[in-house]
């Protein structure tokens, strides 16, 4: 998985995204500070089960699953309306 699909790599001189543990569930947000960037479920400090990414307006950009930090099953990219439009399988799942 490249660094433009998944944030939860920081590479140097990336502003670290504001973070939340809310019920669970890892929220980082874009760098204006408010809407959503991601959000999934973390174990042993690495993404587990389902993640979501989202861009700034809100749609969502892009979905999959990880089993212990490895990107794994049916991953989604969305369109800028939020539409379905390439399904990528990694293995797995």
């Amino acid at each position: 998985m490249d660094d433009e699909s998944c944030d939860l790599g920081q590479p140097k001189g990336v502003k670290e995204k504001k973070l939340e543990v809310i019920d669970g569930y890892t929220i980082k947000y874009h760098a204006n500070g408010a809407t959503v960037w991601s959000k999934g479920k973390m174990l042993d400090d690495q993404p587990d089960g389902y993640w979501e990414w989202y861009r700034i307006d809100g749609t969502i950009k892009r979905s999959g699953y990880f089993e212990k930090g490895e990107p794994v099953g049916e991953w989604v990219t969305y369109d800028d309306q939020g539409t379905k439009y390439k399904a990528t399988n990694r293995g797995k799942k």
